[in-house]
C-alpha cells in the first residue's frame, strides 16, 4: 500500500470547483473524483481504500460540517480538508477539534492543498496499516480453540507448564500439547512472540475504515 493506491474524494456543489481541483490532483498524479453533494459521496465511497476527502463547507441539503458529524458517528476513518469560501474562526475550531487535517479559505494555492492532501493521505495509509495488523492477528487468535487460548494467554503471561496444568487442572502432557498446537497456528516460535501477538489483537482499532456509509441519519 502506497501513496498512489489513494483516492481523493472532493465534495463541493460548484462545477467549477470541482473542475478545477480534480484537474489539480489529476495532474498531481493523484486518483480522484469528484461530486456536487454528500450523498453521492457516501455512496461511492470505498472504505477499504486509503485516501482523503476535499470537502467545501457550505453546500445545500447537507454542509460539510454535517458530512464530518455523519463520518465520526459511523467511525469512517476518512481524513477530511476544509476548503471553503465561507469560513469563520469559530467553524474552523470546531472543525479541527474534530479531527479535520486543515482548514482551508477558497482561493487556496495549489501546493497549500497538495501539502494538505499529502498529509492525509500518509495519516489514511497508517490508520489502514494498523487496521490490518491488528485484525490479522485477531484473526489468527480465532483460529485457536478455547483451551488453545487460554493457554496461549498463560505463557504470554509468563506462566510455565506447570503452573498452566495446575491452574487449568490438567496435566503437564497436555499443556504441552495445547501449547505446540497453538504456536504452530499463531506461526509464532516463542512465548514472547505469542504476547506480542495478543497484545497487537487486543489493541484498539483506529477509527473508521470500518462499516460502509449506507445510512446517513
Amino acid at each position: 500500500m502506497n501513496e498512489r493506491d489513494a483516492l481523493i474524494y472532493v465534495v463541493d456543489d460548484d462545477a467549477a470547483m470541482r473542475d478545477s481541483l480534480s484537474f489539480l490532483l489529476d495532474a498531481a498524479g493523484w486518483r480522484s473524483r469528484a461530486f456536487a453533494t454528500a450523498q453521492e459521496f457516501f455512496d461511492a465511497y470505498q472504505r477499504d481504500v486509503p485516501g482523503c476527502l476535499v470537502l467545501d463547507v457550505m453546500m445545500p441539503l447537507m454542509g460539510g460540517l454535517e458530512v464530518q458529524r455523519i463520518l465520526r458517528a459511523q467511525a469512517i476513518c476518512l481524513p477530511v480538508i476544509f476548503l471553503t469560501a465561507h469560513g469563520d474562526l469559530p467553524m474552523a475550531v470546531q472543525a479541527m477539534k474534530r479531527g479535520a487535517i486543515d482548514f482551508l479559505e477558497k482561493p487556496c494555492k495549489d501546493h497549500v492543498l497538495l501539502d494538505a492532501v499529502g498529509r492525509a493521505v500518509r495519516y489514511s495509509i497508517q490508520q489502514c496499516l494498523s487496521r490490518t495488523s491488528i485484525e490479522a492477528a485477531q484473526g489468527r487468535l480465532a483460529s485457536l480453540t478455547q483451551r488453545e487460548r487460554e493457554v496461549a494467554e498463560l505463557l504470554a503471561a509468563g506462566d510455565g507448564n506447570k503452573t498452566i496444568a495446575r491452574k487449568l487442572s490438567i496435566s503437564d502432557k497436555t499443556v504441552q500439547v495445547h501449547r505446540h498446537h497453538a504456536m504452530e497456528k499463531l506461526g509464532v516460535h516463542s512465548t514472547a512472540e505469542i504476547a506480542r501477538l495478543i497484545l497487537l489483537a487486543n489493541a484498539t482499532l483506529p477509527q473508521g475504515q470500518g462499516g460502509g456509509a449506507d445510512t446517513l441519519a
